[in-house]
C-alpha cells in the first residue's frame, strides 16, 4: 500500500516487494552493514515444510533451531509477498533467535487462493503452524497485511503470542488513508503483467494460473471493513511495538492510538524523565519513510526491534 494515486504507480510499488531480490535492490541507508558471520550461518540453517489447515496447505520456513532455548519470532509478510521477500529482515533477526516465516494463504507456496481472505482466517493459519511445530508461544512481527494478521493472532490466540511488532499495519481498516484504499480498489491483473509480483507468484504458487484471483483477493481484503475493538486490543497480554514511516499509508493518528491502547503514553515515565524498566509499548516513526520505503530501512528496524524482543531496559543517560 502506498500514497501513489494511480493504479500503475501502486503496481510499481508492490512490485518492489514481490521478491527478495527486488527488496535487496532498494537503496540502503549509509549505516547499513554487510551480513555478519552469525547472519550467514543463520541463513544457511533453513528448513521448509507445510501444514494442512482444513484442507489448505500453508507453507512455512524455519531459520535456526527451535530447540535453542530462545523464544522464536514468527514473521508475517505483506500483500503480494512471500516469506522469501522478508529475507533481508529475517537474516539479521535470525542471527540472535530462531525465526519462523509463513507464506500467507494464497501467497507464495501456500494454497488457498480460491477462498475468501480474512485476517481471522490468516491468524488461524499462523496458529496452526505454531501448533504443528510444537511452539507454545512465539513473538510475532508482521508487515502491512501481516501486521493486521499479527494483531488478529494476538486477539484470537493470545496464549500463543508473546510480544508483537506491528510494522506499517492497522487494527482496523480505517487506520489506512482512504486514498490508499481507493488506489488498491483500482488494481487489475494487467497492471502487474511482467512484474516481479506476477512472475514471483507464478514461480512459487501451486496454482500459477490463478494470479488474477490473488489480485481479486487483495482487493476484497482491502475493501472489507474489519476492526478489532479497543477492548480486544487492550486485552492482548503481551508487549507491543508499533513502527511506521512518517509518510506511511497508515495514518499517524491510528499508529499513536494503537500505541496508547497497548499501554503507551506512560505519564509517570514522562514526568520522571527516565525509565527504570522495559515499557509495555514502544512507538517508532521513521523519518522520510513511506509504506514501501520502510522495507529499505532494515538496519533501523532491527536496531529498534531487537532490544524490544530482548525486553532490554532503556539505557540511562551518561551526563
Amino acid at each position: 500500500m502506498t500514497y501513489h494515486s494511480s493504479p500503475r504507480s501502486l503496481a510499481s510499488a508492490f512490485a518492489l516487494l514481490a521478491a527478495a531480490s527486488a527488496i535487496a535492490a532498494l537503496p540502503q541507508p549509509a549505516h547499513a552493514a554487510p551480513p555478519t558471520t552469525a547472519e550467514t550461518a543463520a541463513t544457511a540453517a533453513v528448513r521448509n515444510g507445510d501444514v494442512d489447515v482444513n484442507g489448505t496447505r500453508i507453507h512455512y520456513q524455519i531459520h535456526g533451531d527451535l530447540a535453542a532455548g530462545k523464544t522464536p519470532l514468527l514473521v508475517l509478510h505483506g500483500a503480494f509477498m512471500s516469506a522469501d521477500a522478508m529475507k533481508p529482515l529475517i537474516d539479521p533477526l535470525a542471527a540472535t533467535r530462531p525465526v519462523i516465516a509463513i507464506d500467507a494463504r494464497g501467497h507464495g507456496r501456500s494454497g488457498g487462493v480460491d477462498g475468501t481472505p480474512s485476517y481471522d482466517l490468516m491468524a488461524d493459519d499462523a496458529a496452526a503452524v505454531l501448533a504443528k511445530l510444537g511452539v507454545k508461544q512465539a513473538d510475532v512481527l508482521g508487515y502491512s497485511m501481516g501486521a493486521s494478521t499479527a494483531i488478529a493472532l494476538a486477539v484470537r490466540h493470545p496464549a500463543q503470542v508473546g510480544k508483537q511488532v506491528v510494522l506499517s499495519g492497522t487494527s482496523r481498516l480505517d487506520g489506512w488513508y482512504p486514498e490508499v484504499l481507493a488506489g488498491i480498489a483500482e488494481l487489475t491483473p494487467a497492471i502487474f503483467a511482467g512484474s516481479p509480483i506476477e512472475t514471483g507468484y507464478k514461480s512459487l504458487s501451486p496454482t500459477p494460473e490463478k494470479f488474477p484471483k490473488l489480485v481479486e483477493n487483495i482487493k476484497t481484503l482491502d475493501a472489507t471493513p474489519f476492526a478489532y475493538s479497543d477492548e480486544q486490543v487492550r486485552a492482548i497480554p503481551g508487549k507491543t511495538m508499533v513502527i511506521i514511516g512518517d509518510a506511511d499509508g497508515v495514518t499517524l493518528d491510528h499508529a499513536i492510538a494503537l500505541f496508547k491502547l497497548r499501554g503507551g503514553g506512560d505519564i509517570a515515565a514522562a514526568t520522571q524523565g527516565f525509565m527504570t524498566e522495559a515499557p509495555k509499548a514502544r512507538l517508532a516513526i521513521l523519518p522520510a519513510t513511506s509504506h514501501i520505503g520502510i522495507m529499505s530501512e532494515v538496519p533501523a528496524i532491527v536496531a529498534t526491534v531487537t532490544p524490544f524482543l530482548d525486553d532490554a531496559k532503556p539505557p540511562m543517560p551518561t551526563f
